[in-house]
């Protein structure tokens, strides 16, 4: 599991650094002003769809199912149900991107109510058309990506989403050397999004993983609609975080830059949150789906509580991190062209806040797999639900008092609250299952993690306050370094990981 877990954070992690170097070009291009608010909150709300759809949100679903049918079944009708499956989510995205693109003006009033009457919304509808073909392109992506996860084969499916990335920083690379003007510059950006998901379509089938689904027929049978009852609520749910932006930004399109504001911030958390949240979710579904199966109590409180471990393991250090150094991190990556000092300061408050809540995001992808597992979707959904409501209503109230921070802080609120909720239910309905050598790791890793931050608070005055270029990149290269190797070192010396079993565990033959 962890040798998996390994080679989707790793492909995770590439398209996030890429994802960094994409998101400092576009503010380097379109600043903060009108034309990046209208992009950003476009862009947006394609990324809450393709994360809804992608990102091991559709494993909740197709995994357990195409299991159960294979085991049941056989091989030849698991891949006349993955082909029924591709079929159907297809044709229902196509019809569903008409019907949004006819009701772009209304859904983009709905997301960004502070554009209304400027031509500010204008902009943003016209952005989010362009888009739009990508959603046509996701569905078969993701099927194919879920069936390739169901087989073990992570490797293709953690690496594919670089194509997005790639195909976007080509297109703002040579829009920067050309200098276009910034509405032309995002009306580029935003037709090249479509063009990524069809790169990433056709490296799937350069690999033939559409013999996975054969043959390829849409179905709205009973199977079909009991499957998409499934399916829908788990995909919801397991694209929680991005439900609490779309929230934030609702409240924050009333006050100028501050979506933009919010989204740079929200990238970094989705740094550490994709490379444990996803590969969580990735590989933890069909782990928990075979041990509840079987009704092998032993591997699911194996299973869960390697999970547990790692994601605290990871998150945690990682907050804080990003609370202490947010403001140096945020000036390196972010503060160039029209992105200003201003801008920093701004985004790192954002940042600090919205921190606190990654535990909490890390904490839902480590839990949900235990309800998929045991074909229950409704429960996540209830809980991010009850989340986004909880980020909605003390953002209108910290929005106005505090601005973006205020907003941030409401989204952490909001996690915390699915969070919770799902931990309550858990333990209420099923129990989670944690051995005694998670009982005895947990407490050492915290301690390590406090360790580390320690370290990084009694160093964030190494910064020279007019650093710029190389000495801010060596600077802050050296105080993470440190951090990382303390923090490894106080691991092994508390007893909590031993490097050398980890290391010969991943030499073994899967």
């Amino acid at each position: 599991m962890i040798r998996s877990f390994l080679t989707v954070s790793t492909g995770t992690l590439a398209s996030r650094l890429l994802g960094f170097a994409r998101d400092s070009l576009i503010a380097a291009l379109l600043g903060t002003g009108a034309v990046a608010d209208a992009f950003l909150a476009a862009f947006q709300l394609v990324n809450v769809v393709r994360r809804l759809l992608s990102e091991g949100a559709l494993n909740a679903a197709l995994i357990p199912a195409w299991l159960r049918v294979r085991d049941r079944d056989g091989v030849a009708e698991a891949a006349a149900f993955a082909g029924r499956v591709l079929g159907t989510v297809s044709a229902a995205l196509v019809a569903i991107s008409l019907l949004i693109a006819l009701l772009m003006p209304l859904i983009m009033t709905v997301i960004a109510p502070g554009f209304l009457g400027s031509g500010t919304l204008d902009l943003a509808v016209q952005n989010a058309r362009l888009m739009l073909p990508y959603l046509a392109f996701a569905g078969p992506v993701t099927v194919l990506m879920g069936l390739l996860n169901a087989q073990g084969r992570f490797a293709l499916t953690a690496f594919s989403p670089l194509l997005f990335n790639i195909a976007l920083i080509a297109a703002i690379a040579v829009l920067l050397v050309g200098r276009a003007e910034a509405s032309f510059a995002a009306w580029i950006l935003a037709a090249t999004v479509g063009l990524a998901g069809l790169l990433q379509l056709l490296m799937l089938l350069s690999q033939r993983s559409g013999r996975l689904a054969t043959p390829l027929r849409a179905s709205f049978d009973k199977e079909m609609r009991g499957f998409f009852a499934e399916a829908i609520p788990g995909m919801i749910a397991s694209s929680g975080p991005q439900w609490l932006m779309v929230a934030g930004a609702i409240i924050a399109s009333a006050t100028p830059s501050a979506v933009s504001w919010l989204y740079f911030a929200n990238r970094l958390i989705e740094l550490p949150l994709g490379i444990v949240g996803v590969a969580m979710g990735t590989v933890l579904v069909p782990e928990l789906t075979r041990a509840v199966a079987s009704s092998d109590r032993d591997a699911v409180a194996h299973a869960e509580s390697r999970a547990l471990e790692l994601a605290t393991g990871l998150a945690l250090p990682a907050t804080l991190g990003l609370i202490v150094l947010a403001e140096p991190i945020v000036r390196l990556l972010f503060e160039h062209g029209a992105f200003g000092a201003e801008d920093s300061t701004a985004t790192a408050r954002a940042l600090m806040w919205l921190a606190l809540g990654l535990p909490a995001h890390v904490l839902i992808k480590a839990l949900s797999p235990a309800f998929y597992a045991r074909g229950d979707t409704m429960t996540p959904l209830m809980a991010t639900a009850k989340g986004f409501v909880v980020a909605v209503a003390l953002a209108v109230l910290l929005g106005h008092l505090f601005g973006a921070s205020g907003i941030a802080a409401s989204i952490a609120a909001g996690a915390w609250s699915s969070a919770l909720s799902l931990l309550r239910k858990g333990t209420r309905e099923f129990g989670f299952s944690v051995d005694d050598a998670a009982r005895r790791r947990l407490p050492r890793i915290v301690l390590a993690a406090a360790a580390m931050g320690a370290l990084l608070w009694l160093s964030a005055d190494l910064m020279p306050a007019e650093a710029h270029g190389l000495i801010r990149f060596v600077v802050l290269g050296a105080q993470i370094a440190a951090g990382i190797a303390v923090y490894g070192l106080l691991l092994q010396i508390l007893g909590a990981a031993s490097w050398r079993e980890a290391v010969n565990a991943l030499k073994r033959p899967g």
